[in-house]
């Protein structure tokens, strides 16, 4: 099951307060200001700034 848009409608980068997107592979949110990647496990994104991976 994806993410709703809803839910992304609500969710926000937990760093900047700014906006978030799916990934190509929709396994992870992204954050384009703060060039970070929120993984989603078990359909759960995982809004951590301490487990959030860098994005190239």
């Amino acid at each position: 099951m994806a993410i709703s848009q809803e839910l992304l409608d609500i969710l926000a980068c937990p760093k900047c307060k700014g906006e978030i997107r799916l990934n190509e592979t929709q396994d992870g949110l992204i954050c384009d200001r703060c060039k970070l990647l929120y993984e989603i496990k078990d359909d759960i994104p995982i809004m951590l700034i301490d487990e959030a991976r860098p994005v190239p």
